[in-house]
């Protein structure tokens, strides 16, 4: 057996079309142009290898993309006054604070001050609240795009049992949430799973956040399962994901390739938020977040 690949491209076209449709629909339903800050603080090579993913993407779907630097010297309340700023600039639709922050910096000073209206990758309470509420939120773009190029390549999610290994509120436990929506039975695995091979060869999906290059071998896939590698890791100076992929390939039924698979999902998917962002702003509410996923174009949006 011999995977199929599940890469990337052929979701990113429709993406790439559903972000554009949904640009002219915001502007002529009254709202700004979307335009994206990213905040940088200090020079984490991967933070900016990220970014400059993410300004690619931008340019390619025609939003403006704002880069913020910061000195990574920079103290907690200069850092929130940043945040502040760009929570209030009526121009900015979308802010990401672009990770690992220096160690005198927590993650929680983002979540605690970063606008849920603007919070395009879905990291703050309120969004990570109504994501596992089912209600309608900005939905972590690693994630949210995981499940879609899932459906882009028809695997059936209802039913299935899926292995996350993984628990970060960026990918893992969001993933396991969005796929208990669509009916799945998930167990989430982590750094102290005990057996972990024996629990992931009971997996028909098998999806990996963890950073670790080659963890998963395929003496810990069940034969025919699809293999959703969200890793990115560079080993000789090559990027590698979580899945030792040439022996996984042999004998899972479908697998992401890395790069190539679902990292320029993500990118797009980021986009769309962004696009989602200007429809929350015009009409006030979370509410309106979902407007920009439907397959393709975007419903009207009326704002009394």
């Amino acid at each position: 057996m011999t995977a199929q690949l599940l890469r990337g491209a052929g979701l990113s076209a429709r993406l790439r079309a559903e972000i554009e449709s949904s640009t002219r629909l915001l502007i002529s339903s009254g709202g700004g142009s979307p335009r994206l800050a990213t905040l940088l603080v200090g020079d984490d090579p991967s933070a900016e290898a990220y970014r400059i993913s993410i300004e690619r993407t931008m340019t390619r779907v025609g939003i403006e993309h704002v880069p913020i630097n910061l000195p990574g010297s920079v103290k907690p309340v200069e850092f929130t006054n940043a945040l502040d700023s760009l929570n209030i600039d009526r121009e900015i639709t979308g802010i990401l604070v672009l990770m690992p922050l220096p160690d005198h910096l927590p993650s929680s000073l983002v979540h605690e001050h970063l606008s849920p209206m603007k919070d395009v990758d879905g990291i703050t309470p309120t969004n990570a609240g109504r994501l596992h509420m089912g209600l309608p939120s900005l939905r972590p773009s690693t994630p949210q795009g995981g499940v879609e190029l899932l459906d882009h390549y028809g695997v059936e999610l209802e039913g299935r049992r899926v292995v996350v290994i993984g628990r970060s509120n960026v990918v893992g436990r969001p993933l396991a949430s969005l796929l208990v929506q669509r009916n799945a039975t998930v167990t989430i695995c982590h750094r102290r799973t005990v057996d972990l091979a024996d629990i992931t060869r009971t997996a028909d999906i098998l999806a990996s956040a963890t950073g670790h290059a080659h963890l998963v071998t395929a003496a810990m896939v069940k034969p025919g399962a699809v293999v959703l590698d969200f890793g990115v890791n560079v080993v000789d100076g090559h990027v590698v994901g979580d899945v030792a992929y040439d022996e996984v390939y042999e004998i899972a039924g479908g697998i992401t390739p890395v790069p190539g698979g679902t990292g320029p999902v993500t990118a797009l998917v980021l986009a769309r938020n962004t696009v989602a962002a200007g429809f929350v702003a015009l009409s006030g509410s979370l509410d309106h977040a979902d407007l920009v996923r439907a397959v393709g174009h975007a419903p009207a949006v009326r704002v009394e």
